[in-house]
């Protein structure tokens, strides 16, 4: 699908892989609607990009949030043709810690942002997709974020990569729900990148994650995570696929 022209529903797009994939896509002629609950990083990033932005703060996990995001966006665009998930939470936790079992409310609500809150993304935004005209035989194209947790899942991780799991293992059914609507589903698992969040663990913890990666010897840039999510748009042959983003890390 060819960027320029479109529209693109970046859900966590203020801050880390979000941000940089907003900036490269705006880069490349999108208009660019960024969802995020951090409403300063928000607001900032939609008057840095200008007129073809706009911030909607929204929880992916209220299907009343979602489904104004989606009216915002045809109101001022006109229609949706790309999604990228990329909101989601990590709240570490042994299964059974010091102080007794992992509190179910912590699992839950893991498994809520991170699985549920794509879906409930994923089906209204497919809702507009499915309206829009076929241009070379594509309507939209949705591309979700899971993790390499999803396989390779580290201890206090449970509820982290069961819900990136579930994102994974959901990529083929739904592209396959879709394709009657001609709308094509990715999922990318990215490895250790340097975002806002990485930047908080002391130096000695990110020496030890670069350490392990095989190569490039370093943690990822986040606009190396855009230009992957940049090639699936263009690519029409990419489909239904779980792709690692990762510089080759094995966690073990």
């Amino acid at each position: 699908m060819n960027i320029s022209g479109k529209t693109a529903i970046i859900t966590g797009g203020a801050s880390g892989l979000g941000e940089a994939t907003v900036l490269r896509l705006a880069k490349a002629g999108a208009n660019v609607v960024i969802v995020d609950l951090q409403e300063d990083l928000g607001k900032a990033l939609e008057a840095k990009i200008g007129a073809n932005a706009l911030f909607v703060k929204a929880n992916v996990t209220s299907v009343d949030d979602v489904k104004a995001v989606v009216d915002a966006a045809v109101a001022k665009f006109g229609s949706v043709q790309i999604l990228l998930n990329t909101a989601g939470i990590a709240k570490p936790g042994r299964t059974l810690g010091k102080e007794g079992p992992l509190a179910l409310e912590n699992f839950a609500m893991v498994v809520n942002v991170n699985l549920i809150g794509t879906f409930n993304v994923i089906s209204q935004v497919a809702a507009v997709m499915a309206k829009n005209e076929a241009v070379d035989d594509e309507k939209g194209v949705i591309i979700n974020v899971s993790s390499i947790a999803a396989y390779d899942g580290q201890i206090g991780q449970a509820a982290y990569s069961a819900s990136k799991g579930g994102v994974m293992a959901m990529t083929l059914p739904i592209s396959k729900d879709l394709a009657r609507d001609k709308i094509r589903v990715n999922t990318i698992a990215p490895g250790v990148f340097n975002t806002p969040m990485m930047a908080k663990m002391p130096e000695a913890g990110r020496k030890a994650l670069e350490a392990v990666v095989p190569h490039p010897k370093r943690l990822g840039e986040p606009d190396e995570f855009a230009m992957l999510v940049e090639q699936i748009v263009l690519n029409p042959y990419i489909n239904s696929e779980n792709i690692r983003c990762d510089g080759g890390i094995r966690m073990v």
